[in-house]
């Protein structure tokens, strides 16, 4: 084993001719096209990983847009169905107030008014306080219809 000097036998000599010659001068240019293409392979699988992983995220960034927008909606569906019992609502309130004798009665509970040769005693706590409850009942109505979804029912 001592004889081995960079993995060749000393006794074992090359020959110089022109076969030899030929013959590494084709393994050296078989060993290039090998390196050119690992080269060329390496370069190929480094383009394909950036691309797949620019799609990727372009996928994660979409799918956390879409679940943003979800959210959006869901909020968006629940004002309004808030909003159109709004609606529903006012519309039943404009129907009572197109009967006369409902904004009459509203009129002489509220404001006081009263028909002719009538006395209006007002307690003072209770007409108060159902001022106070229709006063709520009118800001609340104003909130929602102005879309504030944080307002509670």
């Amino acid at each position: 084993m001592t004889d081995v000097i960079n993995g060749r036998n000393q006794n074992v000599e090359q020959l110089d001719n022109e076969y030899v010659k030929k013959q590494i001068a084709k393994y050296q240019e078989q060993h290039r096209k090998v390196v050119f293409k690992r080269r060329r392979l390496t370069l190929l699988l480094a383009i394909t990983f950036l691309i797949f992983g620019f799609v990727g995220f372009q996928l994660f960034s979409d799918h956390q847009r879409l679940v943003k927008l979800e959210a959006i909606k869901q909020e968006a569906v629940a004002d309004n169905k808030l909003v159109s019992k709004n609606v529903d609502q006012l519309k039943k309130e404009v129907a009572l107030l197109k009967d006369e004798d409902y904004v009459a009665k509203l009129a002489r509970s509220r404001f006081y008014y009263s028909k002719d040769g009538e006395k209006v005693y007002p307690i003072s706590g209770q007409n108060q306080n159902a001022k106070d409850q229709e006063d709520a009942k009118v800001e609340k109505a104003i909130d929602r219809t102005n879309g504030s979804s944080t307002t509670e029912e």
